[in-house]
Formats: C-alpha cells, structure tokens, sequence
C-alpha cells in the first residue's frame, strides 16, 4: 500500500468524517467524564484519604449528574455525527502516516553500510494502556492525556542522552553504572544507531542538532563505554581507559574483551551467558531506531505522542487499524477502537500493509487487534544495493483461556508476514533484519500457556530470552509479554 499522510482517499472524503467526528465527540467525551468522576484510581484515593475533608462524594455524585445532562443533551447531534462517520470507514485507510522532512536526505538513511559493510539497530516495544481516560482507569491508571505527553518525553529525553557504561574496580563489587544523565556532551554523528568504533579521546564538543519547526532542538544520542580494568573483567589491552563508541551488542563486546557478570549475580548461581550484557535501566535505552507501542487507543493521545516524537522520528504509523462493521455493510463485529499500534521509525517506510485479526472473541472484538508490517530502506550497501528491514509488530487476543485464539492468530502472524515480504521483496534489495514483536498476552513460563509455547512461529523466529518451550533463560528476569524476534 502508497504511504499518504490521510487516512481518506480524497480531501472532500476526509472533510465529511471531520465533521461527523466532531460531532460525536463531544457526546463521547461527556459519556468518558459520567465514568471517569465515579472510578478513581488507588493514587486518587490515597490523596482523598489525606484531606482533612473529603468531598469526593459530593464530587462524584454532583459530577456525574452534571456531566450525564451533557450527554443526554448532546446525544441526537452524536447520532448525527455517527450517520456520517459509520458509512465512510468503508473507504477509510488503515493508518495515518506522519512524515517529518528531514534536513537533508543523508540524515534519513544509515550510512554503516557504505563505510564498514557492518551496522547495528535498536529496537523497543511497550504496551502504554492509552485508554480513553474513563477505560483505562479500570487498569488503575487515569489522566490518559497527560500520561501520553509525559512518556513521549520520557522517550524522547532517552533516545537522545548519552549512554554511559561505567565498570568500576571495587573491592565489594564489579558492575555496570548507567546514569541518567551525563556531563559527556554528545558526539558528531551523521549517522543513525551507533556504528562508529572509533576511540576518542574525552574532549568536551558540541554536536549538531536536529530542529523541526515549532520543537526544541533535540540532540542525535550516541553510546560511550568508559572501561577502567576490573578483577572480574579480562581486558586485551592495559592501556589507560577510553571512550569508546559501542552499540552494546555482543560483537562488540567481544572485540573489547570479555566481562563477566558481577559477584553479586554470581554470588546467586547466576552466569552469563553468549556476553549477553548483565544491565537493568529504569531508563528508556538510547539508540532505538523503531519503536512499536501498544494500546495507543485514544486518538488524541496519539497525536500528543506525534507531536512529541517527531523531532526524533520522522516516520510515524498511528491510528492503525478499522472502525465500525467489519467486514464494511455487516453487522457481524463493530469496531469501537483500531488496533492501538504505534510505529515509529526513524528510517523512512517504504511499505506498510494491515491485517485485522477475524477471530476476536468478547471485548476483545471491539477492538480491532491485528498485525501491522512494514519495510523501511536502511541505505545502500557498498554494491550499490539497497539495504531494507522488515519490522512486524502485533497485539494478540487478550483473555488468558482463550489460548486456541492465540495460536489461531499466530498462524495468520505467520502467513501475513511471509505474503508481504513476498510481494514487496525486489531482486535489488539486501534484508538485514526480520523482527516481530509486540504484546502477545502469553508467557514463556505459565503452564496454562504450553499451547502458545510449542506454537510453530518459534521455529522460525527466534526468542532470544526464551531457551526452550517453558524454559527462559538465566538471564530473562521476570514474566514479559514482549517478545522481540
């Protein structure tokens, strides 16, 4: 499918849904409000428990008649607006797409192909729960919007810090340091991901910024490595520490000396395994080049993460998925929500393809959960031929017994992906990555779910925390939903 910003076919199409849409709206978000007075959330509550007064219940009981007249009153203008809006998701493209005109056309592509033959990418996933407010504050969660505004910061402040790895020779221990922020200024780089292997010295430089209209310049992120020689840690040389640009892969780790895990983890039976790096962050990591979201539901927190994230990447995927009867003129499964995939790229999108997932069960059907795959252009190897990724991301059905659902959608995971790199793979082109991931509502550990476990997809896509159906491995902390392959 051709990339077109709108979702519609045609300015006057597009025009008519505005209309019907803002005539809905304000119905919809009267109706959210009646909801929204009367659940709080536990941090509510706590803030209510230490009011010397409370008036909450005058609150919710006065708020939720107030906010009900609203409703009821703007109602027959939303049945209005829903007469317009219903018939035109027929022709409704399944996204939007959000392109930022980069400053020159280099900044958009990879340049490690052309110089080394060898680059690396980052890659991030996470399901946000960006519910309309009412929805999400049954998860324990409220203020959809200002949460939406707040994590796109939290990204943006990390894909752009420097990431600094310090190993410290201590007598009690021998472990990785990873600060939030950094007195090291960021490198020059024309590049996006961290391929330079250059050692540099510790000098004090300015970089360049990227600016887009109307946003605060936003500085490109590069990894450091500061090394100081450790009992734990074999170097291959004994020279004095440096600063070395790293993409933290195993390669590379590799290349600058092996380092064990710290006594601590050792301490506990622990051990490392294939230089798998031994760090947990509290910090969005730097240098992620796609990044897939889940849940993004609401669509004005959806343009609040665009308008945020745009000064970093400049392709964006959002409002994916389809609204109303589907299939368009039966009644069989109304969509009241998309699919609530965000995909964001900071290489441009060649193509992109939607499937919706048929099988929805329960109020999982409202939601129109699918698979979103797209194949972005890398750069141009030193054969002078392209270089293209494919990144696939999904949202799979969501109640724990319904696994035989899962497995159903994994298969047509499966058969969607291999139908649309076969139609867009040319002859001219290099793949250097294959990734699928997303919130697949299954763990690697949870007997109830051996039926996904031994599902077939795993014999083409590889787990790397997974050992085995039912085993993880020693380093995987914890039960995850996200599965990058």
């Amino acid at each position: 499918m051709a990339l077109q910003a709108s979702a519609f076919p045609n300015c006057f199409v597009a025009g008519i849904h505005a209309v019907g849409w803002a005539l809905i709206l304000p119905s919809f978000w009267f109706l959210d409000r009646v909801i929204a007075v009367c659940k709080s959330t536990t941090l509510e509550q706590a803030q209510q428990r230490k009011q010397k007064c409370n008036v909450n219940p005058l609150k919710v009981f006065f708020g939720a008649i107030f906010f009900f007249i609203l409703f009821l009153a703007t109602a027959p203008l939303a049945f209005l607006g829903f007469l317009l809006w219903a018939p035109l998701q027929a022709c409704f493209r399944p996204f939007r797409y959000h392109r930022e005109t980069p400053s020159s056309p280099e900044r958009e592509t990879h340049k490690g192909f052309e110089l080394e033959g060898k680059a690396s990418f980052g890659f991030a996933t996470a399901n946000l729960c960006l519910l309309p407010d009412s929805l999400a504050r049954f998860n324990n969660l409220g203020n959809t919007q200002h949460r939406a505004t707040a994590i796109g910061q939290r990204i943006v402040q990390g894909v752009g810090r420097p990431h600094i790895r310090i190993f410290v020779d201590s007598p009690s221990s021998c472990g990785t340091l990873s600060p939030s922020s950094s007195i090291l200024p960021t490198g020059n780089s024309s590049t996006y991901g961290a391929t330079d292997r250059q050692v540099q010295p510790l000098v004090s430089h300015h970089s360049e910024t990227d600016s887009a209209e109307g946003h605060a310049p936003i500085p490109k992120s590069i990894s450091r490595v500061v090394l100081v020689p450790c009992d734990d840690t074999k170097e291959t040389s004994t020279e004095s520490p440096s600063t070395i640009n790293s993409n933290q892969s195993s390669n590379q780790q590799d290349r600058m000396g092996h380092r064990s895990a710290p006594r601590a983890l050792l301490s506990q039976g622990l051990r490392q395994q294939h230089d798998v790096p031994w760090e947990v962050s509290s910090l969005f990591p730097a240098n992620v080049d796609i990044l897939c979201l889940e849940e993004v539901f609401d669509k004005r927190a959806a343009q609040k993460l665009v308008n945020t994230l745009r000064p970093v990447y400049g392709h964006i995927l959002y409002d994916v998925g389809v609204y109303a009867c589907q299939p368009p003129c039966r009644c069989s499964s109304f969509k009241f929500f998309n699919s609530g995939l965000f995909l964001a790229s900071r290489f441009p999108v060649l193509e992109a393809q939607y499937h919706c997932f048929p099988n929805g069960r329960g109020e999982d059907a409202l939601a129109a959960k699918g698979l979103l795959s797209v194949k972005v252009l890398i750069g141009q190897n030193r054969k002078q031929k392209k270089v293209v990724g494919y990144f696939n991301c999904t949202h799979l059905h969501a109640p724990e017994y319904d696994g035989e659902i899962r497995c159903e959608q994994l298969k047509m995971v499966t058969k969607w992906i291999s139908d649309f790199q076969a139609a867009s793979r040319q002859s001219d082109e290099d793949v250097v990555f294959d990734v699928l991931c997303g919130d697949f509502n299954f763990d690697n550990c949870s007997p109830n779910d051996s039926l996904e476990q031994n599902h077939s997809l795993f014999d083409e896509y590889k787990d790397p925390c997974r050992a085995g159906p039912g085993k993880e491995k020693p380093w995987a902390i914890g039960v995850y939903h996200f599965n990058p392959f």
